[in-house]
């Protein structure tokens, strides 16, 4: 396994080492904390937004990106030689996906992505992050023990299959092009595209089968 850190090179905005949240995050959760106590904020709408910008609105932009990878070779070299610009020609950009950087999963090799000392995050492609990619338990554990932690998740690799874990940080973040999965050819991109699910572009799941897409 080959971890890449970096991170005595790079700066993470808004760290607290003392915190599983970052001062961002602490400030956002006492202003979400006064808003709802006087009334302002209905908790359950608060999080009917969260959770589709976390598995619907954002995740949708990246499976664009992963569905023409795999229909289109001069797309998927060009994603793998300057994501950050492959990705901004299909309109996504912006804050946190300034350095964008795609890892492709093949037969040899697995990606998983985490962010050690925070919750480093491409949000233009991905959206917010899930509650366990910001969990003390995933940063330190994806890098111990990448293996075990993807079987948590339900993904079992082949022994000889190397894993290799990227460490996201303020200046880069890591895409990860899961395998296209046997019975999708023919598919068009929005077909495609519905195979592709969040933990998939993070490492810690696969793209669904074309079966179970529906």
């Amino acid at each position: 396994m080959h971890n890449d850190h970096g991170h005595n090179h790079h700066r993470h905005d808004h760290h607290d080492r003392g915190s599983a949240l970052s001062e961002t995050e602490l400030r956002v959760r006492a202003l979400e904390t006064l808003l709802v106590a006087k009334g302002y904020v209905d908790p359950a709408a608060l999080e009917a937004i969260i959770e589709t910008y976390e598995t619907k609105i954002g995740p949708r932009n990246g499976a664009r990106v992963v569905a023409r990878a795999w229909n289109d070779p001069a797309y998927r070299d060009w994603l793998l030689r300057d994501a950050t610009a492959a990705i901004a020609a299909l309109g996504f950009g912006g804050r946190q996906g300034e350095h964008m950087v795609a890892v492709e999963n093949t037969e040899a090799q697995h990606n998983l992505v985490v962010c050690t000392l925070c919750s480093c995050y491409p949000w233009p492609v991905l959206g917010l992050p899930p509650a366990w990619y910001k969990s003390p338990a995933y940063r330190s554990r994806a890098v111990i023990d990448p293996r075990g932690v993807l079987a948590e998740f339900g993904v079992s690799l082949p022994a000889d299959r190397q894993i290799r874990v990227w460490d996201s940080t303020a200046e880069t973040r890591y895409f990860v092009i899961p395998q296209r999965p046997p019975g999708s050819e023919g598919l068009d991109e929005a077909a495609l595209a519905d195979l592709v699910t969040r933990d998939s572009m993070i490492g810690a799941g696969v793209a669904r089968q074309p079966a179970a897409a529906s």
